[in-house]
């Protein structure tokens, strides 16, 4: 069952914090460099930095490449300033080919959702009916107006996680007041139409000329699967996505999302999930819930990982890791590393192990 493995998943990151030492997750800091952005004209340019000039282990790269393939890695990549200093792709993959970003992809719509924000069409304090009407869950109508967009955000919308990823109003059950309950829960996805309302333009339209263009992610698209939008790039693109998080919401000068709100983004948006922004997945916080179990963990969500390090984490370990203090993006493409579909498990903790090797 699914709740199982996400139990067993974080015992198996429980006992390896325990295993690991203090300083597992302080690494050394990146020398100063300017920061590059490859260009938006389709000629897939990319600066490349080399490990060896980084003066990091060569002799940790093999071992951390045959692990990726053990583990149903597809493509794998580090920047750091923006430059590729690994980039392999696996398991029959290629640097054209499109692959999914299942929940990953979330954080494309939180940061959609902010650029709506800023251009004044919407405000995420607003409650979410202001949008789409009444009657887009099946709460009573007073619950129903408590939940605001910040809500769907923050996954504290207080409707019913375990009725599946039906975001139609019979599937949106009330469970708790708005903001008293942190649940994982896809009716984030009800931000896209609170985007195409606000507006008056397609999801796939505004997300284009807003966000994606912008920062030369070519060729990506969403695709509708099972009634949700799952964003389809290839690797390079979504490093691009990395990269303009990185760099807080700014895109070689240009500010894409304003600082403030991509700061929010990546704080703790409630207070019953401190490991949660708004879409993102932050470590190094004292406790965290996972999706489908209503226990709270001790702790830091991936214990091998940065402290700094906020995440995208999607279904069958799709993983955008962001690390301000190492200017450094990492993205990770595949099937499930083991037999378990969920978006975070122990197979984080080891691939951070490895990493923290090349240190």
């Amino acid at each position: 069952m699914q709740i199982k493995s996400y139990l067993w998943a974080s015992i198996g990151i429980l006992m390896l914090s325990a295993c690991s030492k203090d300083d597992a997750t302080t690494l050394p800091p990146t020398p100063e460099e300017t920061m590059y952005f490859p260009p938006n004209d389709g000629s897939n340019t990319w600066e490349t930095k080399s490990v060896a000039a980084l003066g990091w282990n060569q002799s940790a790269v093999q071992p951390l490449v045959d692990y990726l393939t053990l583990k149903n890695t597809k493509s794998f990549m580090i920047l750091v300033n923006g430059r590729i200093v690994m980039e392999y792709y696996l398991n029959g993959h290629s640097a054209t080919t499109p692959w999914y970003w299942a929940s990953a992809g979330k954080t494309l719509t939180a940061m959609t959702t902010g650029i709506a924000q800023q251009e004044g069409l919407l405000n995420i304090n607003n409650k979410v009916s202001d949008y789409l009407g009444t009657g887009w869950t099946s709460a009573p109508l007073a619950k129903e107006n408590m939940i605001t967009c910040k809500n769907l955000l923050s996954m504290n919308s207080g409707l019913n996680e375990a009725l599946g990823d039906d975001v139609s109003p019979g599937n949106l059950q009330y469970v708790a007041d708005a903001g008293t309950r942190w649940a994982y829960h896809n009716v984030y996805v009800k931000l896209q139409d609170v985007v195409e309302a606000a507006s008056g333009q397609t999801w796939s339209t505004y997300f284009n000329t807003k966000l994606r263009d912008k920062i030369g992610m070519t060729g990506g698209a969403w695709i509708e699967n099972n009634g949700l939008s799952v964003y389809w790039s290839t690797t390079r693109n979504m490093a691009r996505f990395g990269l303009l998080s990185l760099n807080k919401g700014k895109w070689n000068g240009t500010q894409v999302v304003n600082e403030a709100y991509f700061n929010a983004a990546t704080s703790p948006s409630q207070n019953n999930n401190q490991s949660y922004g708004y879409l993102w997945w932050l470590n190094g916080k004292s406790s965290y819930l996972l999706p489908q179990i209503q226990l709270q963990f001790n702790g830091s969500l991936i214990p091998n990982g940065p402290t700094d390090m906020f995440c995208a984490l999607g279904k069958n370990d799709q993983k955008i890791y962001v690390i301000p203090s190492k200017k450094m993006v990492v993205i990770r493409m595949g099937e499930a590393a083991d037999n378990v579909n969920m978006a975070l498990s122990d197979f984080d903790n080891t691939l951070w192990e490895k990493i923290n090797a090349l240190f």
